[in-house]
């Protein structure tokens, strides 16, 4: 089940591309919680997980997936990527070791 989406936007050359965010709500599986998301880069969907010991955990873990998924990205690093306005950060967390990666908003609210 979807429990929230986010819509970034990549500025290719002759148009701009939505980057949708979509994140599901944990459940158990395989011995542990899982929390699925997928990121819909122009070149196709990214599908992956966070895991925990418990629903929590296993969504924070999305969360951090996503904003290092986000900060890493040939998107992130050309610039072109953005949320709600360009250079301002995308709202999601990153690892502690990551926070020097970050821009903007992000970086005034979790740096």
């Amino acid at each position: 089940m979807l429990i929230a989406d986010r819509i970034l936007t990549a500025q290719l050359r002759n148009s701009a591309k939505q980057v949708p965010i979509s994140i599901y709500a944990p459940r158990f599986a395989d011995g542990m919680n899982i929390c699925e998301y997928v990121i819909g880069w122009p070149e196709g969907e990214r599908r992956s997980f966070g895991a925990g010991v418990d629903s929590v955990q296993a969504l924070h873990s999305a969360l951090l997936s996503i904003g290092i998924e986000l900060y890493a990205s040939a998107y992130h690093k050309s610039g072109i990527l953005s949320w709600e306005k360009s250079g301002e950060g995308y709202g999601f967390p990153v690892p502690k070791n990551a926070r020097e990666l970050l821009v903007g908003n992000d970086k005034v609210f979790d740096g």
